[in-house]
């Protein structure tokens, strides 16, 4: 493995630590916020938080062409288009997402739309084959192992189908799109730039439905203010751009499987900081995770990249 796709990893498994202990955040800011209202001032957040971080590479990219006398080349309306157009795309894909997330959670268990919900480690590879990617033997052998993982990591009730769970399934597959959107673009616009937009997108997005529907009062906003600055700043500031920037080397099929271990890091963040017990079948259902997760990086004999293009 090159040494980029190794700090890909790394800043992948951040991520999924961060989300995962986002749930405990999440589950506190829904007690007083509704879901839009909760999901447009944390994207909100998490825009702001990456406006210094822009501001900061720019001058810095200024310095270095200043000290080298070197003029900075002005980006090209090509380029702008497809920053822009990539990060409204993924902010339409998150802001999706959440909200059928949210939606679907107020109809059916925690444990079974934290399991619908991380199947996109199955539909990510399914959608990839549409667009003409393959995948390679092991990694679906490694996606296989992760949802029997998934499966006893969070299901303890029947495989019954309510309407929450259809939704948490439509949030499965928009999470997938939010995935592949990410392989697309990341590779052709500046990550940190893609994720700013993306947030203040999917804040837009959600501000008509807090504004038409919840309401809320500033008195719940304050009241919630440290599950909502950890969200904000945390999951999405921090998070989803170290999600963006790893996908540039990784393909998405071994980002999703990666990106499943949020299900386990919350898990063992109930455990550490909500004193809730772990079940013999539950760590089990965590070691299977960890156990896909490390085949999947195994290296392959003939193949650099465990999804190539179909020529």
């Amino acid at each position: 493995m090159k040494k980029t796709q190794v700090i890909s990893c790394i800043m992948l498994l951040v991520t999924a630590g961060i989300w995962g202990v986002a749930f405990v955040a999440q589950s506190v800011g829904a007690q007083y916020l509704g879901p839009f209202s909760f999901n447009c001032i944390r994207f909100f957040i998490g825009g702001c938080v990456l406006l210094p971080v822009i501001a900061f590479f720019s001058g810095k990219k200024k310095k270095e062409a200043f000290t080298k006398g070197e003029v900075l080349e002005k980006m090209s309306k090509k380029d702008k288009m497809t920053l822009i157009t990539g990060g409204i795309c993924c902010g339409l894909a998150l802001s999706s997402a959440s909200m059928m997330q949210q939606f679907g959670i107020r109809y059916t268990t925690v444990g079974k739309a934290g399991f619908i919900t991380a199947l996109y480690i199955i539909i990510v590879p399914i959608l990839g084959i549409i667009l003409k990617k393959k995948v390679s033997v092991q990694v679906w052998i490694s996606a296989g192992i992760a949802v029997v993982g998934l499966y006893m990591l969070c299901m303890n009730e029947t495989l019954s189908i309510s309407k929450g769970d259809i939704y948490v399934l439509i949030c499965a597959f928009l999470f997938s799109v939010h995935i592949l959107i990410i392989d697309y673009f990341s590779k052709r616009a500046e990550g940190v730039k893609i994720s700013c937009i993306q947030f203040f997108t999917s804040s837009a997005i959600c501000a008509v439905g807090m504004f038409l529907i919840e309401k809320p009062a500033f008195a719940n906003i304050f009241a919630a203010y440290i599950p909502i600055l950890y969200a904000g700043i945390m999951s999405c500031g921090i998070a989803y751009t170290l999600q963006i920037l790893a996908q540039k080397e990784m393909d998405p099929t071994v980002a999703s499987l990666i990106l499943s271990l949020e299900s386990v890091v919350s898990l063992l963040s109930g455990w550490l900081i909500l004193g809730q017990a772990l079940s013999v079948k539950e760590l089990f259902g965590c070691a299977l995770m960890f156990g896909a997760i490390i085949l999947a990086q195994l290296p392959k004999r003939g193949a650099n990249r465990e999804m190539i293009e179909i020529k």
